[in-house]
């Protein structure tokens, strides 16, 4: 059976690779550029609007991930009632092991449980955890991101930040 390989999967394939590879650019280098390309394939490939980058979210998810990865915790963020809702989305392995692409790939591949509808009956599991890292990140509605990473002692902490956040019982995602 010969199996057709799509250009964007090899596209990204090599990109990856020439991250990794001696001599080339540092693996978080144009993180923000990278993390929302990350996003974006996805939600494209779904006909979903474009997200664009908010140095406004990344600032309040720097300090999310700063302190998660000082504390030893693993938890959301609580929500403020002084500032308006944002959704969010949280990533945790091996410090200096991965690449953003592959942060963000983590959430996409929760879409294997995925089914339309309305939120939050939208897993095929019956179990909304298993797909509300992929809602949020297609959720029609959310317009922009900011992200950013912590680093512990032995792992790093991704935190993306969404605006409109998705994620709203009784809403579709798409």
């Amino acid at each position: 059976m010969v199996r057709k390989v799509s250009r964007a999967t090899k596209l990204c394939v090599l990109l990856a690779a020439m991250i990794t590879l001696p001599g080339m650019a540092d693996r978080l280098s144009h993180f923000d550029q990278r993390v929302v390309a990350a996003h974006n394939r996805e939600r494209l490939a779904l006909g979903v609007p474009a997200l664009e980058w908010d140095p406004h979210l990344a600032a309040g998810a720097q300090e999310w991930a700063d302190y998660l990865a000082a504390s030893g915790k693993f938890e959301h963020s609580p929500d403020s009632p002084n500032r308006p809702r944002e959704g969010e989305n949280l990533w945790g392995g091996t410090k200096g092991a991965f690449v953003p692409e592959s942060m963000v790939h983590l959430w996409v591949t929760e879409k294997v449980h995925f089914v339309g509808g309305v939120f939050p009956r939208n897993s095929r599991s019956g179990r909304v955890m298993d797909v509300s890292h992929y809602t949020q990140l297609i959720w029609r509605e959310t317009t922009h991101v900011g992200c950013a990473i912590g680093e512990g002692a032995q792992e790093e902490i991704l935190v993306c930040r969404y605006r409109r956040p998705g994620n709203i019982i009784g809403q579709r995602p798409l």
